[in-house]
């Protein structure tokens, strides 16, 4: 049994989604594969290879594969796919781009989102919003599988001695161009890989408020900031701060949910939260059924409170 395991990163460090996918592969039992595709990608390899677990890299370096194109990933991992009896990728948006595809042209299915290996042919993954966990075989000979991250303790990213080789690099597909990209600058944790995230809904009733009522109790606790679909319907926050079935899943140590009725859509990307804490002022809203802690109370009083009593 052969493992390929399709790493995440930026040309330079690998993503920590990676660690977490490798988790994954490891419980197959088999030699896992770390592939680095992109383009000045040197480093993101050599970090590969020293992941815990792993036995061999492989790097595919070409100018045209450095912006992780659908098209050209597909065709770099198709490339090696018959060598592998199972192909990983993370569950986020560059997985869910690049894996369909590849699955596609394999012509076997897609095994999304997976929470649990039971063997090397059956899984676990959630359904209807988190609600349902369905088990599922797969009779095909190349597995193609998405990871969710969060189900995953991350493997730890020193300790492996991996040989890094190269891989041909695939010529440029032309079915696709970069046009550009806008990257949100923060200094706070990325969303995905937060310890603890602050995150509001609908009842902060205005961007402003989210601003001046989460963002000092995120300071606080070197909090990441995240919300509600509805929150970031309504111009609240962001694209990139929404957690939920249609937005991020995460699983912090501490889930600080303020105004947050908890639809279940919502509760779907946060629910395997170590801690969940919640301030609503309805004492009936389903946050409070997957909530450890439960504040009934005004969140503009609540809130500042905290902050204060945060010193």
């Amino acid at each position: 049994m052969a493992v390929l395991v399709i790493a995440e990163h930026d040309n330079h460090t690998l993503k920590p989604s990676t660690l977490n996918t490798v988790s994954a592969a490891a419980k197959l039992g088999g030699e896992v594969t770390v592939m680095v595709i992109g383009a000045g990608c040197a480093d993101a390899g050599k970090a590969a290879a020293k992941i815990s677990g792993v036995t061999k890299v492989l790097v595919a370096d070409a100018p045209h594969l450095g912006d992780q194109l659908a098209e050209n990933v597909a065709a770099q991992i198709l490339a090696v796919a018959k060598d592998y009896t199972h192909l990983l990728a993370p569950a986020t948006a560059n997985g869910k781009n690049v894996m369909p595809r590849v699955a596609a042209k394999l012509d076997v299915a897609q095994i999304s989102d997976i929470i649990s290996v039971e063997s090397a042919d059956t899984f676990k993954r959630p359904i209807y919003a988190g609600n349902a966990i369905a088990t599922v075989q797969s009779a095909d000979a190349i597995k193609v599988i998405t990871v969710r991250t969060t189900a995953f303790d991350a493997v730890p990213a020193e300790g492996g001695s991996a040989a890094v080789s190269e891989a041909a690099a695939i010529a440029d597909s032309g079915k696709s161009s970069f046009v550009g990209r806008e990257v949100a600058a923060s200094e706070r944790p990325e969303l995905t890989a937060a310890k603890i995230i602050v995150s509001g809904g609908r009842g902060l009733g205005s961007a402003e408020n989210f601003k001046a009522v989460l963002e000092p109790l995120a300071d606080k606790l070197g909090a990441a900031m995240g919300a509600s679909r509805a929150a970031v319907d309504a111009g609240y926050a962001p694209n990139d701060w929404q957690v939920g079935q249609t937005g991020k899943i995460v699983a912090p140590q501490l889930y600080v949910a303020i105004g947050i009725s908890g639809a279940i859509q919502h509760l779907a990307g946060m629910k395997d939260s170590k801690v969940i804490a919640a301030i609503n002022k309805d004492e009936e809203a389903p946050i409070f059924g997957v909530a450890d802690y439960g504040l009934v109370a005004d969140l503009f009083t609540a809130v500042p409170d905290m902050v204060k009593q945060l010193g």
